[in-house]
């Protein structure tokens, strides 16, 4: 068993393939099985299944899976040590953002920082706030910038950046000429939600439920799965919804959308650097931390 095979066996795992696996690492298929069938050897057990079309880890393969990734992240953290000693800053970073920071903060950062460090590749995946915290705790990426603080002994979070969140209306709407509304107000009008894992939605449930309203009382009969989405349904009049403003900035400005503040609740909040609490940072990592509070 070395190294290589491990990394194989991983790829073969989380392609649920082996012709994706053999893809994804540059071997031939009949390479990729040679070394599936040598780790079966050495534990003397069947790690994987081909069920059809899909392959699938059996028990035994799900416990060397979970160790062959841990083996993997201390191997690249070794490397990036070493680098990081030696004067030099190279490698991969993988970091996760909900909608907003994935949308448009995270890519700023990313731009500059790989312009500063041309030998650090950075890999960003984007999910809602539960998704993104799943992924930093199964160790899938690094760190994370999300919208809402969790009660997780698994992470730490902290403070990154404030956010401004507003009422958006379309153009033609009846509050389009005014610059505020009573909260009262926002549950006589069709309402926009967000999903379950948004941290913004559960920012903006809480700030009215805190106003001394019952946000249960929304009526919000629509459902989108990002800001994207909701966006797009505020200017095809589904409904109103609230937003952040860096969201919505280029709708403002050009006329299309109209953003309100909201008498009585306060829509100011946070995207919070989300960190495994237990798990070491890689010496990327930490001058991505340093470089993001500085800039943002």
């Amino acid at each position: 068993m070395d190294l290589w095979q491990l990394h194989i066996f991983v790829s073969v795992v989380d392609k649920k393939s082996f012709s994706k696996a053999s893809e994804a690492i540059n071997l031939s298929q009949p390479t990729v099985s040679t070394h599936i069938k040598e780790l079966e050897e050495h534990f003397q057990c069947r790690l994987l299944d081909r069920l059809g079309k899909t392959t699938e880890p059996t028990r035994a393969g799900l416990i060397l899976y979970d160790h062959a990734k841990k083996v993997l992240a201390l191997r690249d953290l070794t490397e990036s040590a070493m680098l990081d000693f030696l004067g030099q800053t190279k490698g991969n970073l993988k970091i996760g953002g909900s909608t907003i920071p994935a949308g448009y903060l995270i890519p700023k950062l990313m731009g500059a920082f790989t312009q500063k460090f041309p030998d650090v590749t950075m890999d960003l995946s984007a999910g809602d706030t539960l998704q993104v915290i799943d992924a930093i705790k199964s160790g899938k990426i690094e760190l994370g910038v999300v919208g809402a603080l969790k009660q997780d002994p698994a992470i730490c979070q902290e403070k990154l950046t404030a956010d401004e969140m507003r009422l958006i209306v379309p153009i033609g709407h009846k509050w389009a000429g005014q610059e505020s509304i009573e909260c009262s107000k926002l549950f006589s009008e069709p309402f926009i939600a967000r999903e379950k894992g948004s941290g913004t939605w559960q920012s903006i449930l809480n700030s009215m439920d805190r106003a001394g309203f019952n946000s249960q009382d929304l009526k919000s009969r629509v459902t989108m799965g990002n800001s994207v989405s909701v966006i797009q349904g505020i200017l095809n009049r589904v409904g109103i919804s609230i937003l952040s403003t860096i969201a919505v900035a280029n709708e403002i400005e050009t006329g299309r959308l109209h953003a309100l503040s909201v008498k009585g609740m306060d829509l100011n909040r946070y995207f919070y650097l989300t960190l495994p609490r237990k798990r070491t940072q890689s010496p990327i990592c930490k001058k991505f931390i340093e470089f993001a509070k500085k800039t943002l």
